[in-house]
């Protein structure tokens, strides 16, 4: 294969965090997506967003799957020391689901229904008969669209975030488990881990987010930016790797099933993709996950929920959301030199 431009590394390691939305960086490994660029890479797995995080920002990883806000707020200081980290290519959109344990989605009679709001009502309900203590829900990261969406989603109810119920931050691997014993009420996470709870009786579904921000972006690939301007045509390759990679999953159903099998092994998801057949696109247990090659495009503009809640977020304390920075860590600019659009 004929290579446009030297890349300035062969060999890399990118973390990633178990959720179906690393897909595209296991089928670009498995599927030979990466050694076609010649890009030898090796898929490092993190339990917790912050630790990746820290390793992106320390050089111990050439990049990683992301939470999409998390480049923004590596940039911004946010959590930590500021890192300027950009997000040249999407990995995915949706995927995330709102649980409530399986004793109080009964007892609430919350459910999942085309309105996410009906759910959060219901919940509502239930608080207000209870009223002896808050729920603990968990989500996944301070910056993250889960927790975005699980205060959007209590707010549809009339639910205060800060004062009916206790937010708290679990990785996602620990979710389930700490659902079945008590630990915490619900969550909002990526999947498999909202299906899961549901396939064990663990918990019942009652919002996705795909319901609450269609066509948001959920996961990207993240990089610092130093990384990328000092090896641009390794970067290159990366995107192209990944482009090929969406390109392969959507070329036919078997390829659904295929990415599944190579998600179910034991470096990357392991036991916890046994209750799900397929990645089928339909299928109401991945919520809607979006992976093709229309979503790939970075687009600052596509940022915008989860950048409105960041701005609150940063507007408590005294300081404000930059649009330049917004700008330069979502610009398309990699990913259109990358694929020649």
């Amino acid at each position: 294969m004929t290579m446009p431009q030297d890349a300035e590394l062969d060999r890399l390691t990118l973390g990633f965090v178990p959720l179906i939305d690393c897909a595209l960086l296991v089928v670009a490994r498995e599927q030979g997506c990466f050694a076609d660029q010649g890009l030898e890479v090796t898929l490092s797995r993190q339990n917790a967003w912050s630790t990746l995080r820290d390793r992106v920002a320390a050089g111990l990883l050439d990049g990683a799957q992301m939470l999409a806000p998390l480049p923004l707020a590596m940039s911004l200081g946010l959590g930590r020391a500021p890192c300027d980290t950009l997000a040249p290519i999407t990995l995915g959109r949706h995927g995330n689901t709102i649980a409530l344990s399986h004793e109080i989605a009964e007892a609430s009679g919350a459910r999942l229904t085309e309105d996410p709001a009906t759910s959060a009502r219901a919940l509502a309900a239930y608080l207000t008969l209870r009223g002896d203590r808050r729920l603990r829900l968990a989500m996944v990261y301070p910056h993250s669209c889960q927790h975005y969406q699980l205060r959007q989603w209590l707010s549809l109810g009339g639910i205060d975030p800060d004062e009916d119920v206790e937010i708290t931050v679990l990785p996602p691997p620990q979710m389930v488990e700490a659902l079945a014993a008590g630990r915490i009420d619900g969550f909002c996470v990526g999947e498999p881990w909202g299906s899961l709870a549901e396939s064990q009786q663990a918990g019942r579904l009652v919002a996705t987010g795909a319901q609450l921000w269609p066509g948001s972006p959920e996961k990207v690939l993240g990089v610092t930016r130093s990384w990328a301007h000092r090896y641009p045509a390794t970067l290159a390759r990366l995107i192209r790797a990944l482009r090929d990679a969406s390109e392969w999953l959507m070329a036919d159903p078997a390829h659904l099933r295929k990415a599944r099998d190579w998600l179910a092994l034991p470096p990357y998801l392991d036991r916890s993709m046994n209750h799900l057949e397929t990645l089928a696109l339909d299928s109401g247990h991945i919520a809607q996950q979006l992976y093709g090659p229309g979503i790939l495009r970075p687009d600052p503009d596509a940022a915008g929920r989860f950048a409105e809640h960041m701005d609150q977020q940063m507007r408590r304390h005294g300081r404000r959301l930059d649009r330049a920075t917004l700008e330069e860590c979502y610009s398309p600019v990699h990913f259109d030199a990358a694929t020649h659009q």
